[in-house]
């Protein structure tokens, strides 16, 4: 094994670049041209490969540090005889340069020529070395733009580089050729000018960047980058451009995974994005920690209501009126509060209200839980509620069904939904095969579902697959409520707190434990008749719970 030092190659006309990514560290192999660093100057961001195959022994850079060429990035352990062999520089793939600011020989290269003649100027891409089918990533001017020498007019990608594509000539800009998305190759056209004077300078208004070449195989040796040499007309990184500060290769990664790369906050040098803030942006989203722009615009907090050719929402100064302290929602109400939003005014709900008698019910949980005590499980009269629940589902199958566009999906499974409230917001945890499950075993999945979902520890399958969901007040209060359904469901009951009431039993009123029932429906699939019929059928049950049995 033969350590070697892999070294800054030929990076074009460039002093010192500045490390802002590092892409392996010690312990890593690398394979030959493997992005090892990404340095950048104030026109274009590039990553350089290795010259070397093998296990990184020695990193030789760090963030921020200042690298030109010949510069020592790290020392490899190479992996075989066949190796490749850092070397200093490497030739340029394209030696042409801008000839105000180039040496004397680069300058010797091209001959510049002093076009005095108006009317219009076609702007082509130069040579910006071995590349093939750029992409544009931005456009930096419009027509009717009065364009300088050199100023920059796109900037394309490959998925080793970003570069800044300048003017070779001056004028205004009359018509644009490109735009983001396409891709460009040497001698495209890019723009047309309309000057009285054009100055040609060299047909490169880059230099193309190689690594060192390998010893075995040299035409493998690809272009990392290019460098415009002149200073830029406009300001590269100010706001207005919005190209997100980040590498090609961390640019290439959020679009695969589909991130608007302009909404990460950058934790690198000068807010650069890594790969880890773009990962650590997905992940947020997907737990519902934020929303992109294109969630919020769907679903906007508060109400926009022009999305429905309402008048805008009232913009108050509350403070005007007294003292008020503001506080941000929590995470979990914001999501909870776009799926609200959505299903109130999507859904055409009814709600029927009614009630049962518990009374022989209560009086059959209370006894249970006597005798119950030393397992440690409290039956509730919510875990009575959800196997009533299955039993009139089964009976009346459209309540347990989703639309599907014109097609209703019955589902022949029953996963019961209860609504749980925990200190960051409600919840609603999902009891799965209710059908299947006995009293005592639903009590005891809720206990530690209901436990989980106060210490914030439910995970997204846990809240998944409801197709029916139970929302209760339980012992605060109150007597009937209209429940908002849980989209993709058609139904949700909501029972409030039992009370004793008299009950005309034919002869006498006598006291009986009264169940406040709020069933709320989706009318595109539920009619009024069959509403009455499944609230009058779930009230027999929980007045004889024999009945499930039937």
């Amino acid at each position: 094994m033969t350590l070697v030092e892999v070294q800054v190659p030929d990076i074009g006309d460039f002093d010192e670049v500045t490390v802002i990514e590092l892409m392996v560290k010690v312990g890593d192999t690398v394979k030959a041209e493997q992005s090892l660093i990404t340095v950048e100057s104030d026109k274009a961001s590039m990553e350089i490969p290795s010259s070397t195959a093998g296990v990184v022994k020695e990193m030789r850079v760090a963030l921020g540090d200042k690298v030109k060429q010949g510069s020592i990035v790290l020392v490899v352990e190479a992996a075989g005889a066949a190796a490749a062999v850092s070397a200093p520089a490497a030739a340029p793939v394209s030696a042409a340069v801008a000839a105000p600011v180039a040496a004397p020989a680069a300058a010797a290269a091209v001959a510049p020529v002093a076009a005095v003649a108006s009317g219009p100027i076609e702007v082509h891409v130069p040579d910006i070395g071995d590349f093939k089918d750029v992409a544009v990533i931005e456009v930096f001017v419009k027509p009717g733009d009065t364009i300088k020498v050199e100023q920059s007019l796109i900037t394309v990608e490959s998925d080793k580089a970003s570069m800044e594509i300048p003017s070779s000539h001056a004028g205004v800009l009359k018509e644009l050729k490109v735009k983001v998305g396409d891709t460009v190759n040497i001698g495209d056209l890019l723009a047309i000018l309309e000057g009285s004077v054009a100055v040609a300078v060299a047909p490169v208004a880059a230099t193309a960047v190689a690594s060192a070449p390998a010893v075995a195989a040299p035409a493998a040796i690809a272009t990392v980058a290019v460098a415009v040499l002149a200073a830029p007309a406009h300001a590269p990184g100010a706001p207005t451009l919005g190209l997100p500060h980040a590498s090609p290769s961390v640019r290439k990664f959020a679009r695969e995974l589909g991130v608007p790369l302009e909404e990460v906050k950058g934790q690198g040098p000068k807010g650069r994005i890594t790969q880890g803030d773009v990962q650590t942006f997905t992940k947020a989203v997907m737990a519902g920690a934020t929303q992109t722009k294109a969630q919020a615009a769907k679903a906007p907090a508060g109400g926009g209501g022009s999305e429905l050719g309402l008048i805008p929402w009232p913009k108050v100064d509350f403070a005007k009126f007294g003292p008020i302290e503001r506080k941000e929602m929590g995470r979990i109400k914001k999501i909870s509060g776009a799926n609200l939003l959505r299903n109130a005014i999507m859904i055409p709900a009814v709600t029927n209200h009614d009630d049962a008698d518990i009374t022989d019910l209560e009086a059959f949980r209370v006894s249970t839980n006597k005798e119950n005590e030393k397992s440690g499980v409290k039956v509730t009269m919510l875990a009575f509620l959800i196997k009533a629940c299955v039993a009139a589902l089964k009976k009346y199958p459209e309540f347990n069904s989703a639309l599907d566009g014109d097609a209703l999906v019955y589902k022949n499974y029953w996963h019961i939904g209860f609504a749980a409230d925990t200190p960051n917001g409600l919840m609603v945890p999902v009891i799965r095969d209710c059908d299947k499950k006995g009293v005592l075993q639903i009590s005891q999945e809720m206990g530690e579902l209901a436990k989980k979902a106060r210490d914030g520890k439910l995970g997204p399958a846990e809240m998944s697959g409801a197709t029916f969901t139970i929302s209760s007040l339980g012992g605060i209060g109150g007597k009937y409520f209209t429940p908002i359904i849980n989209a993709p469901e058609v139904a949700i009951l909501g029972v409030c707190k039992s009370t004793m009431e008299p009950v005309w039993d034919g002869k006498q009123f006598v006291p009986r434990l009264m169940l406040p029932l709020s069933l709320t429906w989706d009318h595109r699939v539920i009619d009024g008749a069959a509403a009455a019929r499944f609230n009058a059928f779930l009230g027999q049950i929980l007045s004889d719970f024999r009945r499930v049995l039937l």
